[in-house]
């Protein structure tokens, strides 16, 4: 099994980026799911309707989620009915979606599940003691597990990495939109990469306007963050091979495409 998994979409330059390198992707890699984390789609903050059904339209399998998955209030409307979109498992009970989805190919399911992490961001159920009791049901269905582990400290990812290494297929990170350069199998076969990057604007920082947030670390003050959306555009993501008999990552490879990394047909 081949799973295509594409960082934080940011803003209309995002949604524009999967519309135009999507079918490029899965042409080039053949992924048999693909998975985009659209929390930051409506403007950089949450997601709604009409984007989540538009990632569908584009080829995506899965949209997951994280910390600003209830920003836009058009999510409280249409979750329940959102079949394939993932919001943060080890968000309290009776929270509106679900935190695991399961993807058939061809005779093997695929479960795709979404977890934040706590530190320095909301206090949420512990996604460890989460992942837990979510693995008892989801081991019984299939062995092919990903995660997407929404959070903000490198050490918290890690430690979820090596956690659950063995347990699941893959563990990647999400959530500080910058990607990182660790992307390996770890001993008992779960592959792993820190953070896949974001999807949207190449010349802002983490996909906002430069100059407020420039001017918010000179002077201190609040800053009304805007996200940037014309120019240049980034993607980034990760392409997984699985072992289609025991769900074990025989391979993790990151992409970015962008103005200096052009995709490569």
């Amino acid at each position: 099994m081949r799973i295509l998994f594409i960082g934080d979409v940011v803003g209309s330059l995002g949604r524009e980026t999967i519309s135009e390198y999507v079918p490029k992707l899965k042409k080039k890699y053949r992924p048999q799911v693909t998975i985009v984390n659209g929390e930051n789609a409506a403007s950089g903050r949450g997601i709604t309707e009409k984007i989540y059904k538009g990632f569908l339209q584009d080829g995506v399998d899965v949209v997951t989620l994280g910390n600003h998955a209830w920003d836009n209030r058009d999510i409280f409307e249409f979750i329940a009915e959102a079949k394939k979109l993932v919001r943060p498992a080890n968000f309290p009970k009776g929270t509106p979606g679900v935190g695991i989805v399961y993807v058939k190919v061809n005779q093997i399911e695929l479960a795709v599940i979404n977890l934040q992490a706590r530190s320095f961001m909301t206090a949420l159920d512990d996604p460890f003691t989460k992942m837990d009791e979510i693995l008892k049901e989801a081991k019984k269905r299939t062995a092919h597990i990903f995660v997407d582990f929404h959070g903000e400290t490198t050490s918290e990812k890690q430690a979820m990495g090596w956690y659950l290494d063995g347990r699941v297929s893959a563990v990647v990170g999400t959530h500080t939109h910058v990607q990182t350069n660790d992307a390996r199998i770890l001993p008992q076969g779960t592959a792993y990469l820190t953070d896949v990057g974001m999807t949207g604007p190449y010349d802002g920082i983490l996909g906002m306007k430069k100059e407020a947030v420039i001017e918010k670390f000179m002077t201190a003050l609040p800053r009304r963050f805007e996200v940037v959306e014309q120019g240049r555009h980034l993607l980034s993501a990760c392409i997984i091979e699985l072992d289609d008999a025991t769900g074990k990552a025989k391979s993790i490879q990151p992409i970015q495409i962008s103005e200096d990394r052009p995709l490569m047909e």
